[in-house]
Order: C-alpha cells, then sequence, then structure tokens
C-alpha cells in the first residue's frame, strides 16, 4: 500500500485569485504594465503593492528611497499642503 492512497482523498486548496491594484495609480499590478518599467514593490508604511514608478525618489530621482516608501505615503509623512491653499495674502499693490 502507498503512502498515498494510506492519506485518503485530498481536495486541493485553491484560493481565490484577486487583481492587485496600485494605490498610487490605481492601475492594475500585473505583469504587461510592469515588465519593463521595473515592476512592483511593498511599501513599508502602509503595507500595500505599488509599482515601482510610484515610489518615491531618493537623493538622485532615478533611484528610489529606502526604505521603499509609496508617492503617497511620503506626501502624508511630509504634510505638504496642496499649492492653492498655499497663498492666502492678497496681491499688493506696486507703484507710486
Amino acid at each position: 500500500m502507498s503512502i498515498r492512497k494510506a492519506g485518503g482523498d485530498w481536495e486541493p486548496m485553491l484560493l481565490g485569485i484577486e487583481p492587485r491594484h496600485c494605490k498610487v495609480c490605481k492601475e492594475g499590478l500585473y505583469r504587461d504594465k510592469t515588465f519593463l518599467s521595473g515592476g512592483w514593490s511593498r511599501c513599508t508604511v502602509c503595507d500595500e503593492f505599488v509599482h515601482y514608478s510610484c515610489l518615491a525618489s531618493g537623493k538622485v530621482s532615478f533611484l528610489k528611497a529606502r526604505p521603499r516608501v509609496c508617492k503617497a505615503c511620503r506626501a502624508a509623512q511630509e504634510g505638504t499642503p496642496s499649492p492653492s491653499s498655499s497663498k492666502d495674502e492678497a496681491p499688493v499693490a506696486v507703484g507710486s
């Protein structure tokens, strides 16, 4: 008697395949989009998968910051205000 027959019947563990989307650009994390653009990585802050191009840049623009942080988490950490709210003052009259 073989080990397989002694073990009885078994059912394969099939998990549902859920499509993943990038948190930053909301596009799918599929090979056709990421094959030549660096793939994807996991953000260390939000623990979500994002495209490599959606990671925050490091000191040199083509290198990514370590630890890997997505652009959305980097903006939240820095607390960057929106450009429209940065100018609350009235224009100053220039001239005589």
